[in-house]
């Protein structure tokens, strides 16, 4: 998650601190894309980097760029639902929102359900420091895919090294495993110019002890072109003040669309540091756990508090998840 003002801008990429900007050109061309792969030394390297100690003392970084113009986004008026796997619960994407927990602004998730195994934190290494965000595992043909922001795959020119998924994240440990990356991708638009709208990641990771991510945490349903002013839950993993990382915190609420600098989403949440990359969902179950993935956590203005924004799933969106799961 980022924080922005008007003249410069402070990003939540890693634990606690806001990572990054509202760094965009709006000639900006939608080339390249060609994500960063991973040798399977490197792969070896990270799950043993990221011992206990070292998930819970990832540090924050404090990264600042000066925005530039944001230009219109084109949005396709047909939408596109990937229903989730049968690895989740039955009928989830299909059922109405259960208003016990709506709307909150900032809290720990106590509701159980299939999005305490999907949702996890994500570590990494950044210019040479320990760094964390969020992510979740959504079905896909490889059934390997993670999405996150797309700050948290590769920021200010650099891909990220040593990079994990760590589902249902509980203080330094990993009762899923640790799920180190083959291949991380983002949007051509985030590789060439980081612009804000299209702040999107996705990761492929490795087999674990034989099997496949959403083979062992099951998997959320996605949407694209689904349009804005829908109800919506978002999940991370702060860790900045008050949280420290070891919850899975949501918020849920009527989005709207941002009236300020982006195209994006708008949710009232409080969530800090860390919980950049987190998904947000439409439709969502809150007895099964379940939804549509329709966003993800992505910046936060410095002049308007508590409130969180995603970018907007569109076809570029879609294209990075058609080629992560065909990766």
């Amino acid at each position: 998650m980022r924080r922005h003002r008007f003249a410069t801008a402070v990003l939540l990429t890693a634990g606690a601190l806001f990572a990054g900007g509202l760094a965009t050109t709006g000639a900006a061309q939608a080339a390249g894309n060609t994500g960063h792969s991973f040798t399977a030394a490197q792969q070896r390297d990270a799950a043993a980097f990221w011992i206990p100690d070292r998930m819970r003392s990832a540090t924050p970084l404090d990264l600042k760029t000066t925005p530039g113009a944001l230009r219109q986004v084109p949005r396709a008026a047909t939408p596109t639902t990937i229903a989730p796997t049968t690895s989740t619960a039955t009928g989830a994407a299909a059922s109405a929102v259960t208003p016990t927990a709506f709307p909150q602004a900032g809290g720990a998730w106590a509701g159980g359900g299939a999005v305490v195994k999907t949702s996890g934190r994500v570590f990494f290494t950044f210019q040479g420091r320990t760094a964390s965000c969020s992510g979740n595992a959504v079905t896909s043909q490889n059934a390997s895919t993670v999405i996150t922001a797309g700050h948290c795959v590769k920021y200010q020119g650099a891909w990220h090294t040593n990079w994990v998924f760590v589902p249902a994240y509980d203080n330094g440990s990993a009762p899923y495993g640790q799920w180190t990356a083959t291949k991380t991708l983002t949007t051509p638009q985030w590789e060439a110019s980081e612009d804000i709208n299209y702040d999107v990641g996705a990761a492929v990771v490795a087999p674990l002890n034989g099997r496949t991510l959403t083979s062992v945490t099951g998997a959320q349903g996605i949407q694209f072109n689904g349009g804005y002013n829908k109800a919506m839950y978002a999940f991370g993993f702060p860790a900045a003040s008050p949280y420290d990382g070891t919850k899975l915190i949501y918020c849920a609420g009527n989005s709207s669309k941002d009236f300020l600098f982006s195209q994006d989403h708008s949710l009232a949440c409080n969530m800090t540091g860390g919980s950049s990359g987190g998904p947000w969902f439409t439709s969502f179950n809150e007895t099964t756990g379940t939804g549509l993935q329709s966003s993800v956590n992505s910046f936060g203005y410095t002049f308007l508090p508590n409130r969180m924004f995603g970018p907007y799933f569109g076809t570029d969106a879609q294209n990075l998840y058609n080629k992560a799961q065909t990766s």
